[in-house]
């Protein structure tokens, strides 16, 4: 059960008594951690942090998502805004790193999973690459699917509250049997969306697509060009953050 509340844990305490293996960078209002368990070679997790002068939210209302929604609408868009606003900015460190690492960026996903498996409101930082020794099964990778539904990209969480109440509602809920359904739906490449029998045989594939377009890409940000949208990128090994900001993860905890 302590590792379901472990980012309740690093909510609450100060960024100086948290591992720099466990944590990216800190700010007034969120944490930033690397994922235990990353999914892509680029993973973080992005936490607003539970002070004695938070002002505004419990420990309840940022639960999960769906307990945020319920609590003050106002309070709730302008919380989730903040955390796009602090993603983006370790968005662009993973750029740089990217770059640094490989020679060229590729896309990245920010979102939250519809009916997540741990304690305390995240919202995911991901490099859109999918391909890691962590990727162990049909749920892992659905769930970071980025079209599949599972996963909600946090522009079309914000898109809630500028629809009418009726709308907002009704997403709000967040019934979880219509979510974890999409969880056992049948593998398929997120880039072509061929389908696949199984994790092996798709990480094989996702691994020949990415390869493919590595020289493109290389290529084209060496004469300082932009890869197509659509591309798939190599991506040989999980980040692991730079020496002076990452050892070894010393507290593993379930990531959905």
């Amino acid at each position: 059960m302590a590792n379901l509340t472990i980012l309740r844990t690093y909510a609450l305490k100060d960024p100086a008594n948290i591992s720099p293996s466990v944590l990216f960078r800190s700010s007034e209002k969120f944490l930033t951690i690397f994922d235990a368990y990353p999914k892509s070679i680029f993973h973080f997790l992005v936490l607003p942090r539970l002070t004695k002068d938070e002002g505004g939210f419990s420990e309840g209302d940022t639960a999960n998502l769906k307990a945020l929604l319920k609590a003050d609408k106002q309070k709730a868009k302008e919380l989730i805004e903040s955390m796009k606003a602090e993603a983006l900015e370790v968005k662009k460190e993973m750029e740089e790193e990217m770059v640094e690492r490989y020679g060229y960026k590729w896309d990245s996903w920010v979102g939250f999973h519809a009916v997540p498996s741990m304690v305390h409101l995240h919202l995911h930082v991901l490099a859109a690459d999918l391909v890691s020794e962590r990727m162990k099964n049909k749920k892992h990778y659905n769930s970071f699917h980025p079209s599949l539904g599972f996963f909600l990209h946090v522009d079309e969480v914000l898109s809630w509250f500028d629809a009418d109440t009726t709308y907002f509602n009704r997403m709000a809920q967040l019934t979880p049997k219509p979510y974890e359904d999409l969880l056992k739906r049948d593998l398929e490449c997120w880039c072509c969306r061929a389908g696949m029998k199984n994790i092996p045989k798709l990480k094989e594939h996702l691994q020949e697509e990415w390869d493919k377009h590595a020289v493109k890409a290389k290529r084209a940000a060496q004469k300082r060009k932009a890869t197509s949208d659509g591309d798939c990128l190599s991506v040989p090994q999980v980040y692991e953050g730079s020496a002076s900001k990452r050892a070894k993860t010393a507290e593993p905890e379930p990531v959905e």
